[in-house]
């Protein structure tokens, strides 16, 4: 195997800030917390506010780049909004009571009342009126990814509900009803589609509006025994509902409670209009599209031309996706008592190629070499190249173990063969592969 000549900077370990720990913060119960910590992929700020690290950064980057790439695919436009909003904005749409303690207020030096804002309805309807004058403008469909914050109460379970974070919020604009149904449509299969690349098994249910408000909406659950949703699902077809749409208040607050274990052991009395069983399943809400119709165009005053030249209120849906709590999402749904597990699709690399003995020339010139040829393959790939006292193989293989890369290539004690050992961090089976198959191999499996 031709040594590669290196073009460009290699990803070594030892220059990446990769601060793992062994340590599990006493407040950190979910797997996904404890590991996004001890991985070295957050830090905590404060109370429900997280630094990104970053292979966090990467990991949240992924995430974003297929969001993204799908939405742009659907026609969508991407904008970005400013974070701070105009109180006038959500009393003129009658939320600003509505939204309660959760919406942090404050006012700035000229004593204007402003809003951080936890979603931005108010904000793109404002942007999109007198801008979209007449029905031939329509329909258009704009989003962006950007920070939002809600001042949660009880903020628990790391990216799972902070107080600031990473979310894609879309609004679209119809000239009709019709319309507007067949963009909902059009946008639950590209919510499918992103789920599905982001290699996360999930399920779309019937929800309840809330605070967002209008006449329908699915929500999208990554299912996590973890999760603090309760669902039902159909064994027979594809209906899902969140529990709210079915129970009653009481109910609904005494099955939450109820650990997965437990709802396993639940009968759901109710049958599917399909006459198939319902059962219990925990999901946790990473996307969610409502039909809002004209509750924000009507009081904003958000209006087009029709056909014959009257006035009509826009009629609208809109469409979420909580990017950083996918971060933490893929983890609940993809862990082991080593650490994480990430999808190829959403992992900071792919490959791990561990360097057993870095002191060694031979062994750091072989996986100089490697690296070099996964990086030519277009695959993701960090060297583990310390070679300090501390970082032996064993310690190397722990935190392979707890970051969670797909895959592990172990170079060392088998060269003298010819021979390197590829590991799967999902399975942990370990084969071993010859130096010239290696590249191939790698990007078969991968």
């Amino acid at each position: 195997m031709a040594l590669y000549i290196l073009r460009g900077k290699v990803m070594k370990f030892s220059k990446l800030f990769i601060p793992t720990t062994k340590e599990t913060p006493s407040d950190a119960t979910l797997p996904s917390h404890q590991y996004l910590l001890r991985g070295g992929f957050i830090v905590q700020e404060g109370a429900g506010l997280y630094n990104l690290l970053p292979l966090g950064k990467m990991v949240q980057d992924n995430i974003r780049a297929i969001v993204k790439d799908e939405l742009d695919n659907a026609g969508c436009n991407e904008v970005q909004l400013s974070m701070v909003t105009p109180m006038a904005l959500w009393e003129q749409s009658g939320r600003s009571e509505a939204m309660g303690q959760e919406m942090l207020r404050f006012k700035d030096r000229h004593n204007n009342d402003f809003v951080l804002s936890p979603t931005n309805e108010e904000a793109m309807v404002t942007l999109a009126k007198n801008r979209a004058k007449s029905y031939k403008d329509l329909p258009i469909n704009l989003y962006q990814i950007n920070t939002k914050f809600r001042d949660e109460a009880r903020p628990r379970y790391g990216l799972l509900r902070g107080r600031e974070f990473l979310m894609k919020d879309g609004y679209s604009f119809h000239s009709s009803h019709e319309d507007m149904v067949r963009e909902f449509n059009l946008l639950e299969q590209t919510y499918k589609n992103i789920f599905t690349r982001l290699g996360l098994e999930f399920k779309v249910v019937q929800a309840d509006s809330g605070a967002i408000g209008g006449d329908g909406s699915k929500e999208f659950h990554v299912l996590a025994n973890s999760g603090e949703d309760t669902i039902v699902v159909c064994e027979d077809c594809d209906f899902g509902a969140n529990i709210e749409t079915i129970f009653s208040e009481d109910e609904v607050d005494a099955l939450n409670e109820l650990s997965y274990e437990q709802l396993q052991e639940k009968e759901v009395e109710q049958k599917c209009s399909c006459g198939g069983k319902l059962y219990f399943k925990k999901g946790i809400e990473v996307g969610h599209i409502f039909q809002l119709g004209t509750k924000y165009s009507e009081p904003l005053q958000a209006q087009f031309l029709d056909q014959n030249g009257k006035l009509q209120p826009f009629i609208m849906a809109t469409f979420g996706i909580g990017v950083s709590r996918l971060v933490a999402s893929v983890i609940e749904q993809n862990h082991d008592e080593k650490g994480c597990i990430w999808t190829t699709s959403t992992a900071p690399y792919v490959v791990d190629i561990i360097v057993s003995n870095a002191k060694k020339e031979d062994e750091l010139n072989i996986g100089l070499d490697i690296y070099g040829n996964l990086k030519e393959a277009g695959i993701k790939t960090i060297i583990d190249d310390r070679n300090s006292k501390k970082d032996t193989f064993g310690s190397k293989m722990k935190d392979f173990e707890l970051i969670g890369f797909p895959y592990a290539i172990v170079v060392g004690k088998k060269l003298s063969d010819g021979l390197v050992e590829v590991i799967n961090r999902k399975t942990m089976d370990k084969t071993d592969v010859h130096l010239e198959n290696l590249t191939a191999y790698i990007k078969e499996i991968v």
